[in-house]
C-alpha cells in the first residue's frame, strides 16, 4: 500500500495558509466594526489629503485638447537651437578628439568632438557652431573658426 502523499512540509503550508486567510477575515471584521470600511479620502486643491469632499463650486475647466502629451515634433520647435551661437574655445585635446566650446553670449560650455569640426580648432580660438542633443546634453556641431 502506499503512503499518504502530503508531505510535513505541506501539511504546514496548508496550516500558514489557512491561519493567513483566517487573520485577514479577522481585520476586516474589526474594520467593518469600527466603519473604517466606508471612510474615503479626498486630495484637495493644494494636494493635500483631507476627510471632506471638495466643493463643486471650485472646480476647475479644463480643456482636454491644451494638454500636451509627450514631445513636441521637431518641425514645432524653435529654430533657436538650430542658429549660428560663437563662442571660443576653452579646452581642446587633439589627440584625443574632443573638447569644449565656451558660448560668448550665454557663457553655457559645450562639448565639442571632432567629428562635428569644419576646420581644425586649437584653444582660445573663436569660433562659430550649432549646437545639437546629444545623450549627455547639447552638443556643439559644425564648427567653423573664424
Amino acid at each position: 500500500m502506499a503512503g499518504s502523499q502530503e508531505t510535513f512540509g505541506k501539511k504546514e503550508r496548508e496550516k500558514k495558509r489557512l491561519k493567513r486567510k483566517k487573520d485577514k477575515q479577522l481585520k476586516k471584521e474589526e474594520r467593518k466594526a469600527s466603519g473604517q470600511e466606508s471612510m474615503f479620502v479626498y486630495v484637495d486643491e493644494f494636494g493635500q489629503l483631507t476627510d471632506t469632499p471638495p466643493d463643486p463650486a471650485n472646480k476647475i475647466k479644463v480643456d482636454a485638447a491644451s494638454i500636451e502629451i509627450g514631445i513636441p515634433k521637431k518641425e514645432d520647435r524653435e529654430e533657436e537651437e538650430s542658429a549660428d551661437k560663437q563662442g571660443k574655445v576653452s579646452f581642446f585635446d587633439t589627440s584625443k578628439g574632443f573638447g569644449f566650446i565656451i558660448d560668448t553670449t550665454s557663457q553655457e560650455k559645450y562639448f565639442v568632438h571632432v567629428s562635428g569640426l569644419i576646420d581644425q580648432i586649437a584653444e582660445n580660438d573663436k569660433v562659430t557652431f550649432e549646437l545639437e542633443r546629444g545623450l549627455k546634453g547639447m552638443n556643439a556641431v559644425r564648427v567653423k573658426k573664424i
